[in-house]
């Protein structure tokens, strides 16, 4: 936006400054913006005052077709979701590498990123974080925020990597979740870590089927939803 310069009284043209109604507009704005943040901040950690948070569990899942395994907490962000973020998007990675070898990544502190969950060919699938909880996955905050992350087991050059397997395993978790939440079962709320803004990642790539595996997912979600 330009500047411009304010002609006084006397039409000599000198500049006269910001004036005192356009301060007291921009500090009204100020104020009603940062009452905005606060409430907004305010909103997203109420669940920290004792007594208010949900209740855990160590080991605890949210998907009865998981088994656990902890990624390190440096991969995480504690939350209450979705009291404090709501959950709107499920998003769809490939590990580029064995199953064994995300889970030991999620599990290094110094890898900060891990997804919720990975499926793997056979169809296994391990919850790392809870779906609670902010992984660090997508690498965008408000995606990361709003979203439940799922990597799958292979490489996205290798089309014989995605088994019939691990598209009905992941296809039933991905309805579950969408269940929980109330998400939408369309290409708009269920995406792959490619479509998130801002990303370098190719990832699931152009060999994942998304017509199968959204067929899948509706098929799943008309049956009843697997929780723990």
């Amino acid at each position: 936006m330009g500047t411009h310069s304010n002609t006084g009284p006397s039409g000599d043209g000198s500049s006269r400054g910001v004036s005192r109604r356009a301060l007291l507009i921009g500090g009204g704005a100020a104020a009603v913006g940062a009452a905005a943040l606060a409430a907004d901040e305010i909103r997203r950690v109420w669940w920290r005052v004792p007594g208010v948070e949900k209740p855990r569990k160590e080991g605890e899942l949210d998907y009865a077709g998981a088994t656990w395994t902890a990624a390190s907490e440096a991969n995480w962000r504690r939350a209450d979701r979705p009291d404090d973020y709501g959950v709107d998007r499920v998003i769809v990675h490939v590990t580029q590498g064995s199953f064994a070898s995300a889970v030991r990544v999620f599990q290094d502190p110094a890898h900060r990123a891990a997804t919720h969950y990975i499926v793997g060919q056979d169809g296994r699938v391990a919850q790392m974080i809870r779906e609670l909880d902010v992984a660090y996955h997508a690498g965008n905050r408000s995606f990361n925020e709003r979203s439940v992350g799922i990597e799958h087991e292979g490489f996205v050059d290798r089309p014989q990597d995605f088994t019939a397997k691990m598209y009905a395993s992941s296809a039933r978790l991905t309805a579950s979740i969408c269940a929980r939440y109330a998400i939408p079962v369309d290409r708009e709320h269920i995406i792959g870590h490619v479509e998130v803004p801002g990303t370098d990642h190719t990832d699931p790539g152009p060999h994942w089927d998304w017509d199968r595996y959204m067929k899948l997912v509706r098929a799943a979600s008309t049956a009843a939803p697997e929780t723990a």
